[in-house]
């Protein structure tokens, strides 16, 4: 083993985290034209080629393997993306990522009108997903039990401070994966939010956010290491953590990390 798989992930950790600034404030902030999109275009195409050379590596067998003894094998690409520590520094760019766009949702909403002073904006939201087209007999909400769910909220008059828990929620929530701390906790509380918002009928960034939400909780040992869960957990006493066989994280040459 050498430490060149660590390099490559470093390499496109970082190429992916540019191409996330490029096309969130960058491209905002200069001129329009194709310059922005060219370079963006660019450094995703270095982050899928670093990519690929990594997952080349994982099927010629450079990789860490799962154990074999009474276990199921899986394969080098699976244990690398989920047990090898390695891997960290993409998900630390996921984290990030999801992070910033649960903080950005409930800072929106906590500087806006309507959830923290009523919850006006809730009850409009709730009220538009459990309306029923008297034409057609269907609305935005797929499934009755969710329509008769959220409508019991209303006549309940949850809104008013049922508002005030989601921008707490989804600020939270940003907060612990922007710096790692209960990192599967986290994913988990915005997978339930992602979850909500799909069944009431809303789309927007919500498939995605569901999706990532769900790889990070399958990667929250390795998705924890760069950020305070690192020190957190371990004084929390979660067990199940596990720890490197060797101080020199990123692979010596030899040493093979223990899993995590």
């Amino acid at each position: 083993m050498t430490d060149r798989v660590a390099q490559f992930v470093w390499g496109l950790a970082a190429a992916l985290l540019v191409a996330f600034l490029v096309f969130t404030v960058g491209v905002d902030q200069l001129t329009t034209g194709i310059g922005p999109f060219f370079l963006m275009a660019l450094l995703l195409l270095g982050a899928f080629g670093a990519f690929v050379a990594v997952l080349n590596r994982a099927r010629g067998g450079e990789l860490l393997h799962a154990e074999r003894a009474a276990t199921i094998g899986e394969p080098g690409a699976a244990h690398f993306l989920f047990h090898d520590l390695r891997s960290a520094p993409l998900w630390l760019v996921v984290r990030l990522y999801v992070g910033f766009a649960w903080l950005e949702a409930g800072f929106h909403k906590a500087t806006g009108i309507g959830w923290l002073d009523g919850g006006g904006a809730l009850k409009g939201y709730w009220t538009k997903a459990a309306t029923v087209d008297p034409k057609t007999g269907t609305g935005p909400i797929s499934y009755d039990w969710y329509r008769q769910f959220l409508q019991g909220m209303l006549d309940q008059q949850w809104y008013t401070w049922f508002g005030t828990v989601i921008v707490a929620g989804e600020i939270l929530i940003g907060l612990g994966l922007i710096f790692g701390v209960l990192t599967g906790w986290a994913a988990f509380f915005g997978l339930l939010l992602n979850m909500s918002f799909m069944l009431a009928g809303s789309a927007s960034t919500n498939p995605v956010l569901f999706s990532l939400a769900i790889l990070l909780i399958l990667a929250w040992r390795v998705a924890r290491y760069l950020g305070g869960d690192r020190l957190a957990l371990p004084l929390l006493g979660v067990p199940g953590l596990g720890r490197p066989a060797s101080r020199t994280w990123g692979g010596s040459g030899k040493t093979q990390p223990a899993p995590v």
